[in-house]
């Protein structure tokens, strides 16, 4: 095989590490090494260099391990076998990462358990030349940022998750709100990642994430989407859920027979809505309060024997009866001025309220 007198990179400048195709060189082959490049002379495992950028003339005055490989002249050259290899030193900054498959996380604000994947972009540049070819190229004949991205694959992968499931779960950020910490994250993510990569000579110029997100068809997220527009919708027209309950349990009351069922009816119907709700409340408590306790004194009459019933009629007794009479004629007295508030609101007509009063008097 003829002896090469010129070697000079012909690679793809997308490659991170290329090997000159001969091997077959002599004492007078110019070696041409561009700006951005390093080139090392590998014979028997033994890494010759760097030589830096410039025109190089392979001889023993600046590759000592010549002086032991050198064969018998030959047209004024010695002829001697090694592989060149170049280092493209040039910063990468668009090769591309995403998590391989969801991560599950429980929402620490809604407990809502939904899998979060995340993707973004990194750029490396080679650090130290002779340590990247010996412990990531190795024999190969080209060496290229996807290959690279392989080989860190598992890495950034475990990295990844371990803290965005750190932020989310033990920092307590929600998967909704997490997004607002991206350049936060990407810098921690950096750091974290920078020892590993430098074991092989790789630095890591640049890391950031794009985005971290949820599936859209998830159950889970679509739940958890529709919780938050309803709260975002009851914010803006002033109400709240315990109010929307309230307002639920009302409009079934409603439809129940019954005097208190058919003075709710009329004011549903007239659209009492959520200004009915504290009155309203009060005024049922009240009168479940008053029915409770005349319950409970009518089972006590049915309960007590024959022989104690004419007891109640004792003059002993008389002292005791205003007490209890007054406090029930209180309890209608407030019931009354609630439902005149409410007709005052226009949620009761004279009739009803005439009604409903006949019945708290009677």
């Amino acid at each position: 095989m003829a002896i090469i007198d010129l070697v000079k990179w012909n690679g793809n400048p997308n490659l991170m590490a290329w090997k000159f195709p001969s091997e077959e060189l002599s004492t007078w082959t110019q070696l041409i090494v561009n700006e951005t490049q390093e080139a090392y002379l590998v014979k028997g495992g033994v890494y010759e260099g760097p030589f830096l950028a410039g025109r190089h003339t392979l001889s023993t005055k600046n590759i000592p391990l010549l002086t032991t490989l050198m064969g018998l002249p030959f047209g004024g050259q010695s002829p001697f076998s090694a592989e060149v290899w170049y280092v493209n030193k040039q910063t990468n900054m668009d090769i591309r990462w995403g998590t391989p498959d969801p991560i599950q996380l429980q929402d620490p604000q809604y407990k809502i358990v939904v899998p979060v994947r995340a993707f973004g972009q990194y750029g490396i540049r080679i650090s130290d030349a002779k340590k990247f070819l010996m412990k990531l190229v190795g024999t190969l004949p080209a060496f290229d940022t996807e290959t690279i991205a392989n080989y860190f694959k598992g890495i950034f992968t475990t990295r990844i998750k371990t803290e965005i499931a750190n932020a989310i779960v033990k920092q307590g950020e929600s998967i909704l709100t997490v997004s607002t910490r991206l350049e936060e994250l990407s810098e921690m993510l950096k750091s974290s990642l920078l020892p590993n990569m430098d074991e092989y000579g790789v630095a890591l110029s640049n890391f950031s994430i794009i985005s971290i997100n949820v599936p859209e068809d998830n159950p889970g997220y679509k739940k958890l989407q529709e919780a938050l527009a309803k709260k975002t919708e009851m914010d803006i027209i002033g109400f709240n859920y315990q109010q929307e309950r309230s307002f639920d349990v009302m409009q079934t009351a409603a439809g129940n027979e019954g005097s208190m069922g058919g003075m709710m009816g009329a004011g549903m119907g007239m659209g009492m809505g959520v200004g009915m709700g504290v009155p309203m409340g009060n005024m049922m408590g009240n009168m479940a309060g008053q029915m409770n306790m005349g319950n409970q004194q009518q089972m006590g009459q049915q309960q007590m024997p024959a022989q104690q019933m004419p007891q109640q009629q004792a003059p002993q007794q008389a002292p005791q009866q205003p007490a209890a009479s007054q406090a029930g004629y209180q309890d209608k007295i407030q019931m009354l001025k609630e439902l005149a508030e409410l007709k005052a609101q226009g949620i009761l007509t004279e009739e009803e309220f005439a009604t409903q009063k006949k019945l708290i008097l009677g």
